[in-house]
């Protein structure tokens, strides 16, 4: 039986695992949520409903990094994203955390303040995240200097976090020209063949992005 997936294409998290599962071409069922017999499977499964998640068989798989480690243990292909080997896997899951933690959520703290009523935003809460996605590109841009990939010469699970990650932070804070390193990652990254049909999945649905979709990626 093919696992089911509980995801919407335009999440940043359930690209993050559809990135994972085109990467080694491993059969499922999208759940698509925003149906309401869907969402209610979901609320069902998970009462925090929060996305995406993962059934195998009898078990539910809850969290992106967690889903894509139990693919590689239940539905391994020939790409392994994360190394066999303990030291290489700590870098990349290092650097799966930087990218759910540092360009994921001060995003996401953007996006979802502007949906607030005019009343209720959150001010410096905005300015706060914005200066730590600077951060976090100026720190990026340093450990991209001399690296194809997130944690090194192969693609591995923390490619899969900074794909949408940086997708949706450049549309938030657009990447400066000086971090030309972290904007060719980001250029390797949407070429890929799995983020790029990722990419394409979530086009019908832009017109969502409550702070406008540039019109380019």
């Amino acid at each position: 039986m093919k696992p089911k997936l509980y995801a919407h294409p335009f999440s940043s998290y359930c690209q993050k695992v559809l990135v994972a599962l085109y990467e080694n071409d491993i059969a499922f069922e999208l759940r698509l949520l925003g149906e309401q017999a869907v969402d209610a499977e979901l609320a069902a499964l998970w009462p925090l409903k929060r996305f995406p998640v993962l059934v195998d068989g009898d078990r539910t798989v809850l969290e992106a990094s967690i889903i894509i480690e139990h693919l590689g243990l239940h539905h391994p292909g020939s790409l392994r994203l994360i190394p066999d080997d303990p030291k290489a896997a700590l870098e990349v899951r290092l650097m799966d955390r930087f990218f759910d933690n540092y360009v994921q959520t001060p995003l996401q703290k953007v996006v979802f303040d502007s949906i607030r009523a005019p009343q209720n935003r959150d001010r410096q809460g905005v300015e706060d995240a914005q200066a730590m996605l600077g951060l976090s590109y100026g720190w990026l841009d340093g450990v991209m200097a001399d690296r194809e990939w997130a944690a090194g010469d192969a693609f591995t699970l923390a490619d899969c976090a900074a794909a949408p990650a940086l997708f949706y932070a450049d549309w938030v804070r657009p990447i400066d020209e000086s971090f030309a390193h972290l904007r060719a990652y980001r250029k390797r990254l949407l070429a890929r063949p799995s983020m790029a049909r990722a990419v394409d999945e979530a086009r019908p649905f832009r017109a969502y992005f409550p702070l406008g979709a540039p019109d380019r990626d």
